[in-house]
């Protein structure tokens, strides 16, 4: 049972770190509405594989990282610019005509969903805290095959996650139109507001 429970925190871990819009689970939602479903799971793929490397390097290095705080707070300043240069880079994309039935056979959207899933500095912070919490209320034991456990849980909760985005960008692409042809403007705006919540909770 308890290596159960390590699983199942671990996939609620990773579903509900990804909930809220954000910058793998909205591109996925675009992917879906500008190509095909099959080219967003892909996506949604590559970056839950790297859910599974960055809850790991969390889990296996949480005593290190706590022992040092600086590097958790050089990963959430260097968030901070991917933030905004991501802002202005969807911005700059929002400026060029929407078209729903573009396709780019070329693109490989596992690389893809790697590199951007690679470039979310929050991710290990993220796991990191939740594991020394979890751990410090008796509720995971961080040694393996536990640790392993947990992090097949978040790499296949970010993926469910992501797997919701893709269903309901159908619906958003039939019922909110307005959302499909301006979602790079809304990314830019998502980007810009997490850059600014972060830099607030950094100097706070």
């Amino acid at each position: 049972m308890i290596y159960i429970i390590h699983f199942f925190y671990g996939l609620i871990m990773g579903y509900l770190g990804l909930i809220s819009p954000g910058m793998l689970n909205m591109t996925a939602l675009k992917i879906s509405l500008t190509t095909s479903k099959n080219n967003a799971v892909k996506f949604a793929f590559g970056a839950a594989t790297v859910v599974f490397i960055q809850a790991g390097v969390a889990l296996l290095f949480a005593d290190y990282l706590v022992k040092n705080p600086e590097i958790i707070n050089r990963l959430k300043i260097a968030g901070v610019f991917v933030f905004f240069i991501l802002a202005i880079f969807f911005f700059y994309m929002s400026r060029k005509e929407f078209k729903t039935n573009t396709t780019n056979n070329k693109t490989n959207y596992i690389f893809r969903g790697v590199l951007m899933s690679a470039i979310n500095m929050l991710a290990i912070p993220f796991y990191l805290g939740l594991s020394i919490y979890l751990a410090s209320i008796h509720k995971i034991i961080i040694k393996q095959p536990f640790i392993l456990l947990f992090v097949i849980g978040a790499s296949i909760g970010a993926f469910l996650l992501f797997y919701t985005y893709i269903v309901f960008a159908k619906i958003i692409k039939s019922k909110v139109s307005f959302i499909a042809k301006n979602i790079n403007i809304l990314l830019s705006v998502l980007f810009l507001f997490l850059g600014i919540l972060t830099l607030v909770k950094l100097l706070s």
